[in-house]
């Protein structure tokens, strides 16, 4: 089974993952950074050259050969859950992580991140709080809907995190057997 990160971009699916994975002795991926690995080229390089379809096209093949994995943890692309085919190709061997923040917390950590100025382009063109709060405002249900576990990184670092899922999906497991067996508790 496969613990996959989803969220908006700067709410710790990359840090958090690269953590739990320690945590937990297994292969930790990034799309994004498998993206451009393979292309040689950085997501805002790939997506000024090409676009955003071309760039989504990309991930959805690195999807598709990480939906094959088994034990790892997955850190997607904020956008990779608008394509069914992502969602449908991993959720049959994963549990979705929903890893969410303020939106004033998300502008704030794009706008100190270096990483999110040079290598991941804008959505939609606008100042980071106005494009937050624009592409939340569409995700957040989706995001909602697939989630097996909720982490709020609002306020918690990236070891706080990763606990978090640990502990969450420890829970979840025990509520399962526990439903599997007969003896839930009311």
């Amino acid at each position: 089974m496969n613990i996959i990160l989803v969220g908006y971009r700067c709410t710790g699916k990359t840090a958090a993952g690269r953590s739990l994975a320690a945590r937990l002795g297994v292969p930790f991926y990034d799309t994004d950074e498998l993206i451009a690995r393979r292309e040689g080229r950085t997501v805002d390089e790939i997506v000024a050259a090409q676009g955003w379809p071309a760039f989504r096209e990309l991930e959805r093949a690195v999807i598709g050969d990480l939906a094959g994995t088994d034990g790892s943890v997955i850190a997607l692309g904020g956008g990779a859950i608008l394509d069914t085919r992502n969602v449908e190709s991993l959720r049959g061997n994963g549990l979705f992580v929903w890893l969410c923040a303020a939106a004033h917390v998300i502008a704030e950590r794009m706008e100190s991140d270096p990483v999110s100025g040079a290598q991941r382009p804008s959505l939609i063109g606008k100042a980071s709080t106005m494009e937050v709060n624009e592409i939340l405002a569409e995700r957040e249900p989706l995001y909602r809907r697939l989630a097996d576990l909720a982490v709020d990184t609002t306020e918690t670092g990236v070891e706080g995190v990763a606990e978090a899922i640990c502990t969450g999906l420890g829970e979840r497991f025990q509520q399962a057997e526990r439903a599997g067996n007969g003896k839930e508790k009311k």
